[in-house]
């Protein structure tokens, strides 16, 4: 057996400096992962936004559908990282393939699952009030992007197998290749060239589905055929079945999944209360929203290496090293959260002008209220950046359902309300909107921190001592 492969190495360093730098080496390759996956539906919206204005909206409506449905499935796939962490932890070769295993089952059956749905979107969007038109082009891109949601969910999976052994760099890798290989094709498909007829709508959803399934393919080649990595036999006996492990996947996954989900939905709802404020207001919106989510995706690599780094240290029954782990990914998070936030403060007008012709009537107008929104941006960025931070350490504990409950009742008890409340009875307008999904990621990180805080102090002392 490889010496390193399950040592657990990294995630056991002593020292606060160790902690710090360990967690950020593996950090940048996740936040890379995953601005690298998601950079698959820009590429997808930019091409097809080339077709025309209804093409664009088709794109943009089809791939909320499709978004929410992989965001819940992901969450099983989630599930596997503080599963395989705590099995390396515990130095479990056996577990770690067992959850990989049942992992990329349960993804498989929950992909078929959805088919159906999704191959009757344009009946979803007709029911929910969208024009004919533009249900039936987002529909053809919807039924040809389906089949992705298969390699896509696989690629989470093994994005957490290859993650808990710390080989995130090589997911990057797969993923930046894989988005290249998903422009080329677009171009060839939606247009059409060297005797592919143009496939329009169509074309951009078959090519993520090519470029995806080779990201997966290559992924799990790697962790098949890579000489360091065979001692865990990650496919072997594929196809059979694990009653226990396919239960605690299930289990910690779905959860995951409507945590994820439920603030995804929070901020969907927003955007449809900032459209009932103006339009002016809704174009504000939309470019401080990419701004933060932007920002975002550090705090949220972090959380990724929280869940790793924690579930190593739990798995080895090292309660010190759960602490220090939690504790120095929440330092460097909430250290960017607060750059972000100084950012959004200082230099409002600059982040609106690379989004606006501020010298056009239009773009001055809107503006302002950019300037507003991300004045509440910097207030909340720093909470959301500490909600995800405590989440990914919490998951790294195989703590998922209060966090779940904790969630739902932040954003959907206290976030959506407040913001109606605010926006409209009370006629704040959008800013009001942007207050309340501060006061619900505000509530959803006290909280969250606080549970953290009770698991760590809840953790027997460490074996051995």
């Amino acid at each position: 057996m490889d010496g390193t492969a399950l040592s657990g190495e990294g995630a056991g360093a002593s020292s606060w400096p160790d902690h710090v730098k360990a967690t950020i080496l593996l950090g940048l390759p996740l936040i890379g992962a995953q601005l690298a996956q998601l950079a698959l539906n820009v590429v997808n919206t930019v091409v097809l936004g080339r077709l025309g204005p209804d093409e664009l909206a088709a794109a943009v409506l089809g791939w909320q559908v499709f978004f929410v449905i992989w965001m819940f499935g992901s969450g099983f796939g989630f599930a596997i990282m503080p599963l395989a962490a705590n099995a390396i932890g515990a130095r479990d070769p056996r577990g770690l393939r067992r959850f990989v295993r049942m992992g990329l089952w349960i993804g498989f059956a929950y992909a078929l699952l959805m088919t159906p749905l999704l191959w009757r979107a344009e009946a979803i969007f007709l029911a929910l009030g969208q024009d004919p038109r533009i249900s039936a082009l987002a529909a053809e891109y919807v039924r040809a992007l389906q089949w992705s949601l298969f390699p896509q969910l696989a690629i989470i999976a093994l994005r957490s197998f290859l993650g808990a052994l710390e080989r995130p760099g090589i997911v990057l890798l797969a993923l930046t290749l894989g988005g290249g290989l998903n422009l080329l094709l677009n171009l060839l498909l939606v247009f059409g060239g060297f005797g592919i007829p143009a496939m329009g709508m169509a074309g951009a959803g078959l090519s993520t589905f090519l470029a995806t399934s080779c990201v997966a393919l290559f992924l799990a080649a790697y962790g098949a055929w890579t000489p360091s990595l065979r001692v865990h036999a990650v496919f072997g006996r594929f196809l059979k079945p694990d009653a226990a492990a396919l239960k605690d996947v299930f289990r910690l996954g779905w959860p995951i999944g409507i945590t994820v989900v439920a603030e995804v939905a929070l901020f969907s709802a927003t955007a449809v209360m900032m459209g009932w404020v103006g339009p002016r207001e809704l174009a504000a919106h939309g470019v401080a929203l990419q701004y933060s989510g932007l920002a975002f995706m550090i705090p949220l690599g972090l959380s990724a290496a929280a869940t790793i780094r924690v579930g190593r240290a739990h798995g080895r029954g090292d309660p010190e090293g759960v602490a220090r782990a939690a504790s120095a990914a929440m330092a460097i998070g909430l250290a960017f959260a607060c750059l972000s936030a100084l950012t959004f403060l200082t230099i409002p007008g600059v982040l609106a002008g690379l989004y606006l012709d501020l010298d056009s009537a239009e773009g001055a107008a809107v503006a302002p209220f950019v300037a507003g929104f991300l004045a509440v941006a910097a207030v909340f960025q720093i909470v959301d950046s500490a909600q995800g931070l405590s989440s990914g350490a919490l998951r790294g504990l195989k703590d998922a359902r209060t966090p779940m409950l904790i969630a739902l009742a932040s954003y959907w008890g206290l976030g959506a309300p407040a913001a109606y409340l605010l926006a409209f009875p009370l006629g704040w307008g959008g800013i009001g909107i942007w207050w309340g999904l501060a006061m619900g990621l505000t509530a959803a990180a006290l909280l969250m921190t606080l549970r953290l805080v009770l698991q760590i102090r809840r953790l027997p002392a460490r074996r051995g001592l």
